[in-house]
Order: C-alpha cells, then structure tokens, then sequence
C-alpha cells in the first residue's frame, strides 16, 4: 500500500511540473516583450501606442477564444485542447520572429504571430485551472496548494521575464519572438509525456444540457462569481498597466536601459511572486481565509497604487511602492483561482474558470494601451482612479462574497 502512495506522489509532482510548465511559458510569451517594448520602437520604427498593441493583440486573441477553449475542455477532455493550443503558440512566434528578422516592415507580421499565440494562449493557461481540480476533485487542501504552486509559476514567469527579454534582446532584439517558440516546445514534450488525466466514466454532456447547466450556474453563483472576475479584470489590468509605465520610465527618467533595466522590473515581480507562493500554501481550501484576504489585499493594492505616479521620479520610493501593490497582487491571485476552481462543478469547471481567464485578460489586453495614452499627462490621474475602483471592488466583494452561499448548486445537486 506504503508503494502505490509513493507512486502515486511521485505521478502527481510530475503532473505538477508539467502543468506548472504552461502558465511560466505562457506568462514568458506575454510578459517577456515588456522591457524589449522600446527597443522594438526603435528598430520597426513605431510609437509606444503601436508597441503596446504587441501585447494587447495576443491578449484580444485570447479573451475572444477562451470561453471556447473551455467549452471543448469540459466536453473532450483538458490535455487534448492544451496541446494543440500550446503548437499554434509555438508557431506564432516563429511567424513574429521571421518577420521581425526577414521583412522590411515587420510591424503586421509581428501582429499575426501574436494573434496566433494569444490564440495558443487560450487552449493552455486557463484549462490548468480546472484540470488541478480534475486531479484533486475530493481534496480543497491539496486543490488550494497546488492552485498556489501554478500561480507562483505565473508570477515567476513575470520575474523572469524581464531579466530573460533583456538578456535575449541585448543578443538580438527580435530573439524573445523565437525563445517563445522554444519554451513552447518545452511544455509540450512535458505535458505529453507527464500529464495523465483522470478518465472520466461519465458521457460527455450534450450541448444543450451543458448550456442549462452553465445557465443554472451562473443564475446561482453569477453575483460573486461576476466580482471574482471584476477582481481578476482589476490586478491584471493595475499590473500590466504599472509594468509598462515602469519600463518606460527606467529609461527616459533613470537612464536605465538592457539588462539592468530587466533586473529592476523585476523587484517588484519578485514580492509579487514570493506573496504568491505562500498565500497558495497557506489558504488551504478555507473559505473565511480566503474573503479575509481577498479584502485586506484590495485595501492594500488601491492605497498603494494612488503613489505610483507620485513616486516616479523617485527610483527608491517608486520601487517600494510598486513592491507593496505586487505583495497585493500575488497574494490576491491564488485566492481567486481557489475559489472559484473549489467551488464549481466539474462539468462546468473549464467554462466558468475560462470566463474568469478572459476577465484576466481583458486587464492585461487595457493596461498597456491605457497607460501609453495616460502617461504623458494624466499619470497621477489614472492611479487616483484605479484606487477608487479598488474601493469600489472592495465594497462588492463584502457584499457579495458570503461564504455560506457560495457554491449553492453543488449543495443542492448533492
């Protein structure tokens, strides 16, 4: 008996690793262009406005197909929708890649690679979610845990990422397009290799009966459900919008440039991703804990982020500002994975944490552009008003998260 655990465990860790794999590589596809964002300025000859697009293109991509991403998960299976998805992101940044290094004007083709990947995207990271709760469908201790593991893999991603963007364009400015595709690659023989999904004995539900059933779901759950994904919409959208600012900022206001600028972006991601990996460990499937810290990380974030623009010429200031909104950020991102991944059927599972996958990306497809329209005059501004919504946000989560309502059709389908 002693034996089969072990084994067991040991399948699980690989299972981990490999899952893990995907939201790293993910994260590395989007977050990596961040800090080579000027030096593309330079080299295609585009305005910030257009070089923001980089990344709200693979974004749009990806909030348009998760949904569908997650129906085809629910009703064919998790790993037969992530590897295809992961192949088409690989190819996407070769397309970028070849069109940064072969055409004369590579503007377009970096948008069509990106496109292509966004659309990868969509198939890989938010089908992670519900498999960790295929794999611990009894288990909201383990669920908890291994949910806090995957977005610690997400925001390690976002802490690599610019050390890794520098290094690779400080070779060759248009390399982070094709070390995307090799990632990809990476996570795919993983994934292939490690990740055995629990076979399901149960007839996949026919389209019509599925439909009712997301209906009925969102009918009972839709109110909290509705400001878990405002939340998600919310981080992704301060974060991505803040890491654009900075990257812009490091050089025109600090004069810091290439890989030195990698390694001071990623301060902040560093707390970020250091909240994560303890807050996951720690939540344990608890509900109490999880709408306590949900509230006391919105209070944190909208105090925080009002400073940003207050602190920028302040390099010290800014980055302990910054560090104290990501501690907010990371460790509110494991306690909405886990309550909705815990608190969902799992025929429903891949669909409604694809909503919540799209609502993520919505923030991270609006902070760039956003910021790049906002920077130059209305800086201080745009983080006042990210701070009221925080509050506004708040405001609905203690009205609307009452843990003993929270996940009504499971109690009456038991």
């Amino acid at each position: 008996m002693g034996n089969v655990n072990n084994r067991e465990d040991k399948v699980s860790l690989w299972c981990i690793i490999s899952l893990a794999s995907i939201p790293l590589v993910m994260t590395l596809g989007n977050s990596m262009l961040i800090p080579v964002l000027p030096i593309l300025e330079k080299n295609v000859g585009i305005s910030s406005f257009q070089s923001s697009m980089i990344i709200t293109s693979y974004s749009v991509a990806a909030i348009i197909l998760i949904p569908v991403a997650g129906y085809l998960s629910d009703r064919f299976g998790r790993k037969k929708v992530i590897l295809p998805s992961l192949i088409l992101a690989l190819i996407g940044g070769l397309i970028a890649g070849i069109a940064s290094w072969k055409m004369e004007n590579p503007y377009m083709g970096i948008i069509i690679g990106r496109v292509l990947q966004g659309a990868g995207a969509s198939g890989a990271m938010p089908i992670v979610l519900p498999l960790v709760g295929d794999l611990y469908k009894d288990d909201d201790e383990k669920t908890s845990s291994c949910l806090g593991i995957i977005e610690t893999s997400n925001t390690f991603g976002k802490v690599l990422s610019p050390i890794l963007g520098s290094l690779f364009a400080a070779f060759l400015w248009f390399l982070p397009f094709f070390s995307i595709s090799a990632f990809s690659l990476i996570s795919i023989v993983l994934i292939f290799f490690f990740v055995k999904v629990p076979k399901d004995k149960d007839e996949p539900v026919k389209l019509k009966e599925f439909l009712t059933n997301v209906r009925t779901t969102f009918r009972l759950e839709g109110k909290w459900l509705l400001t878990v994904f405002l939340n998600g919409a919310f981080v992704m959208l301060v974060l991505f919008g803040a890491l654009f600012f900075l990257s812009e900022n490091l050089e025109k206001t600090h004069d810091i440039k290439s890989v030195k600028k990698g390694f001071v972006l990623a301060i902040p991601l560093l707390m970020l991703c250091i909240a994560s990996f303890i807050t996951g460990r720690k939540i344990k499937g608890d509900m109490n804990l999880i709408k306590k810290m949900m509230i006391i990380c919105l209070i944190v974030l909208s105090i925080s982020v009002v400073f940003v623009g207050y602190t920028a010429e302040k390099l010290v200031l800014l980055l302990v500002v910054t560090s104290v909104a990501g501690i907010a950020i990371g460790a509110l991102l494991p306690v909405l994975d886990a309550i909705i991944t815990e608190n969902i059927r799992k025929e429903e599972r891949g669909t409604v944490t694809s909503f919540y996958s799209s609502a993520r990306f919505i923030g991270v497809a609006a902070g760039p552009p956003v910021m790049s329209l906002v920077m130059e005059k209305y800086l201080n501004v745009s983080y006042i008003s990210a701070g009221v919504i925080g509050f506004i946000i708040l405001f609905l989560v203690f009205k609307f998260i009452q843990i003993d309502k929270i996940g009504q059709k499971n109690s009456a389908i038991k």
